[in-house]
């Protein structure tokens, strides 16, 4: 009974709410704010260029995008787009697309508002804090309504992703290399215990590593099927644009199935507007909150216009895939796919990938678990190992179980944070559309933005942060 109430619930928030909300709401913080992540996409490249490296001990744009990267790309670019593909057809990817596109207007937003109002971290002075929790409560002065969110945040990421990303990397592993299950769980545990217990400094340093290796390595593989399969790519892409809006008769659902399996595998992978990425975003040392919105959307770009059409092209390209017909799903498809290109090595390879973007999910995961914590404890240091205890434990748990039953459950606990999160950014766009409106005005005069942070007193922000960090800026400068 409470499984059908869970499924009813979960078909309600993302089948009739989120599909619609999430996109309406990207195409207005799209048209209202000008395009911005289009006007801005190149800048993108050079802020990133300008905070490669740390300041002072502080975590850089770079490090605080790879750890926002780690989270967004996971098992949805590699089975989830599959699963788009098997069910919506290839119109699905372009859908996708749509879906990326305007989200990244959307994570622009939350995570501008999450640079704005963060706050200091109570153990590193180095360290910030922030996300929806802390933009709510300051904002829209509704502690209540922060505490929400850090409660669904802690379940959704810290206890039920965790232990179910721990299930499918050790299955995985005993699926492809006859490795039982306790030894890659304890392995994996390992890693995970030394990578948390070492702060948010470690925890952004290992994703500095990891995530150029696991997106570059996946890109590099869909390179290698693209140049084998080069003649074919304009009759790919012809058909991908054709489906979309003219979806083969094989597709059940016709053309609702095709944008809906494209939209809802899209935001489920780049995750803009769900509340997660701001968390990470508050982070990042930079002199204007702009500045970490751009590059943060410029992560669901890297998600969903780049990873997910690898996944797509590699699907596509292959003989796996057949319209109308259920075959092989979700990491088998890919994996049959990729062995069909380059052969046995491709089954292994996609264990691998799967490892990287699993272990990479669940740091992040754990940061936004730890994230809420500090909303509530301020940088207790016991408070804070007890729960790191408590995660660890719940990885090793969850390299036996499955736990498919808990995952649906976070699908809904995260579902009700998306719909929260979506709530307070649409009530607080008039700030971000100041932000961008003083970035701007700054460029035009010749100078590098910071935040001119007597100009926003009534949005109620900590004065004091920004003023430190503009200070340390401008003494470089000079």
């Amino acid at each position: 009974m409470l499984a059908e109430i869970n499924s009813l619930l979960n078909n309600f928030i993302w089948g009739s709410v989120l599909i619609y909300v999430l996109p309406i709401l990207g195409l207005f913080f799209t048209i209202s704010s000008r395009f911005v992540q289009f006007r801005y996409f190149l800048k993108m490249f050079h802020i990133l260029r300008e905070t490669a490296h740390d300041k002072d001990g502080h975590i850089s744009s770079f490090q605080a995008l790879m750890l926002s990267v780690a989270g967004r790309v996971g098992g949805g670019n590699i089975a989830g787009v599959a699963v788009a593909i098997t069910l919506g057809g290839p119109g699905a990817v372009f859908w996708m697309w749509v879906i990326g596109l305007v989200g990244m207007a959307t994570s622009f937003f939350e995570c501008s508002l999450a640079q704005l109002y963060k706050e200091k971290d109570g153990i590193d002075s180095c360290v910030y804090r922030g996300g929806p929790a802390y933009y709510a409560t300051k904002a829209l002065g509704q502690r209540w309504l922060g505490v929400i969110i850090s409660v669904l945040l802690m379940i959704t990421f810290g206890f039920a992703f965790n232990a179910t990303q721990s299930f499918i990397i050790s299955t995985s592993f005993e699926s492809s290399f006859h490795l039982p299950t306790w030894v890659s769980g304890l392995a994996l545990t390992l890693v995970f215990g030394v990578t948390i217990f070492g702060g948010v400094k470690r925890i952004a340093q290992m994703s500095e590593v990891i995530v150029p290796v696991m997106a570059i390595s996946y890109l590099l593989i869909a390179l290698v099927v693209i140049v084998l399969n080069i003649n074919e790519i304009p009759t790919l892409v012809s058909m991908i644009i054709s489906e979309a809006f003219h979806p083969s008769s094989a597709i059940a659902g016709g053309f609702g199935a095709v944008i809906l399996q494209g939209a809802k595998r899209g935001m489920f992978s780049n995750e803009a507007g769900l509340g997660s990425a701001p968390n990470v975003a508050a982070v990042a040392y930079v002199g204007h909150p702009v500045q970490q919105g751009i590059v943060q959307s410029f992560s669901v770009f890297i998600d969903t216009i780049i990873l997910c059409s690898c996944t797509a092209f590699i699907i596509l390209l292959s003989g796996a895939y057949t319209p109308g017909l259920e075959g092989v799903q979700g990491v088998l498809l890919t994996q049959t796919a990729l062995i069909e290109h380059v052969g046995p090595l491709g089954g292994y390879f996609v264990t691998f990938a799967l490892f990287l973007f699993g272990f990479s999910s669940m740091i992040y995961n754990y940061y936004l678990a730890e994230n809420s914590l500090n909303f509530f404890s301020k940088g207790n240091v016991t408070a804070f190992n007890i729960f790191r205890v408590i995660c660890i434990a719940l990885v090793i748990w969850g390299s036996f179980q499955d736990l498919s039953s808990i995952f649906a459950f976070a699908d809904l606990s995260m579902g009700l944070l998306a719909v929260i999160n979506m709530i307070v950014i649409a009530l607080l766009y008039k700030p971000v559309l100041r932000l961008i409106k003083g970035y701007e005005r700054q460029i035009k005069e010749g100078i590098v933005p910071v935040l001119r942070y007597n100009d926003y007193s009534e949005f109620k922000i900590d004065k004091a942060i920004w003023k430190e960090i503009v200070d340390n800026i401008n003494d470089k400068k000079s």
